[in-house]
């Protein structure tokens, strides 16, 4: 399980990372880009992966971390059940969401190799 305090400081720790609104939701950004929002009323997050990263996350279980089901799911856009997924994992799916949307030199600071 993870707090919305911790989405937010987590989100919050990358450059350049802001905070706005989005519609009745709460948007993650970089460079005016959404790479996560959170969604207070149902404890889920939604983050911005490739294709890849969304099949490697998904795979997992489909109660934790799955497709947004129609279109935008389609495009990368994932859904994260906070009640249920483990810190390390959400770590790495927020990351993994940032470097998708950051410009290169900014996400390759947070790429392992």
């Amino acid at each position: 399980m993870i707090s919305r305090d911790e989405v937010r400081k987590f989100a919050l720790s990358f450059e350049g990372a802001s905070e706005e609104p989005h519609f009745n939701k709460i948007s993650f950004r970089v460079r005016g880009k959404i790479f996560a929002t959170l969604n207070l009323e149902h404890d889920r997050a939604c983050v911005r992966l490739t294709p890849v990263d969304q099949h490697v996350f998904c795979s997992y279980k489909e109660e934790v971390i799955y497709p947004v089901p129609n279109a935008w799911g389609k495009q990368g856009w994932t859904l994260i059940n906070l009640k249920r997924v483990r810190k390390d994992m959400f770590k790495d799916a927020i990351t993994s969401a940032y470097c998708c949307v950051a410009p290169s030199k900014l996400g390759a600071k947070y790429l392992e190799f």
